[in-house]
């Protein structure tokens, strides 16, 4: 079974376009475990997108097909340099599996650590994921987010002094600590992923009735999370419907509430946590969300657009790598 593609033209200027006809386009593609963006890229402007399905989705198709099957359209138009991608791109599922780079990182140990793929007339470069310990001192992992960080200390330089620390909600979300622009720690939670299978798979939302989201209902999630541990707390979810009444959406909110409350309520209670203002990078729509988590419980964030990031990191990593 074919997997869909969806596209979508940016708004470019004719000057911009016509100039950046001239030269071989680039793509930065962003994929994931559940989604592929692909930017094109001509004269320094991201003059169209494609998105496509996340490695963890496909069925038939093998990563290269649905790369290929994405790009076809602009290969048709155009004359493709490079194609740069990070995340699950580089996984042992992915086009080619990249090895980790051990923490404390920086951007050009990261960028060299890139695998670079011949493919025809194609020069795919494949982005390293970063391996660091928790902070359980444990060993923990990530593919995508750490290019984000890497845009972000480019968009933002005063973030490469001293420690930083920065919040990539998501699937898997990432608390990550950075200390004069070297990634040195991260902590992943599991959070977006336990969400869905929570909220489609188990029992805690199946009885029914309005899916309209609560604002209430999500504080309520975050009030508790700080007061009983996560499992005491979700059964509420089903019970609330069931004797109070309350809708499908007040229950659904109620569990965001309860499993991004535990996040952040546990990484702030840690000593060695952050102690000074976060730095929030992802969709606005879901950094919003933690940025009302982080402020219930005191602390200080500022948001950065995670779609502006990751194409920052995608040109840093690109633009001082050197073809052999």
């Amino acid at each position: 079974m074919s997997q869909r593609i969806e596209h979508t033209d940016e708004a470019a200027s004719p000057h911009q376009v016509a100039g950046a006809d001239a030269a071989a386009a680039r793509v930065l593609c962003d994929w994931g475990s559940s989604r592929l963006r692909a930017f094109l890229e001509t004269g320094g402007v991201i003059t169209e997108r494609r998105s496509g399905p996340g490695i963890g989705q496909l069925e038939q198709d093998s990563p290269a097909e649905v790369l290929a099957r994405v790009l076809a359209p602009w290969r048709a138009h155009r004359r493709i340099g490079r194609i740069v991608l990070c995340g699950m791109a580089g996984s042992r599922n992915g086009l080619v599996e990249v090895p980790y780079v051990r923490a404390p990182a920086t951007l050009a140990q990261w960028r060299a650590a890139a695998g670079l793929v011949r493919s025809g007339a194609d020069t795919l470069i494949v982005l390293a994921g970063i391996q660091a310990q928790n902070f359980r001192d444990v060993a923990d992992v990530m593919r995508g987010e750490e290019t984000q960080i890497f845009g972000a200390l480019a968009l933002e330089p005063p973030l490469a002094d001293g420690r930083q620390m920065m919040v990539l909600p998501g699937t898997h979300s990432k608390w990550v600590e950075v200390r004069d622009g070297r990634i040195a720690r991260l902590q992943t939670y599991f959070t977006g992923e336990l969400f869905e299978l929570l909220s489609t798979r188990s029992s805690l939302l199946r009885v029914g009735g309005a899916a309209e989201a609560d604002e209430e209902a999500f504080e309520v999630g975050l009030r508790n999370a700080a007061r009983f541990d996560l499992a005491a707390n979700l059964f509420e979810t089903r019970s609330a419907q069931l004797i109070e009444g309350r809708s499908a959406g007040w229950a659904r909110s109620l569990l965001s509430g309860l499993l991004i409350g535990a996040e952040v309520h546990s990484m702030l209670a840690r000593r060695d946590g952050p102690s000074g203002p976060l730095t929030l990078i992802g969709d606005p729509a879901l950094t919003a969300r933690y940025l009302r988590a982080l402020g219930s419980y005191g602390a200080e964030a500022r948001e950065l657009d995670g779609e502006r990031c990751v194409l920052a990191g995608l040109r840093a990593a690109s633009e001082g790598l050197q073809e052999s």
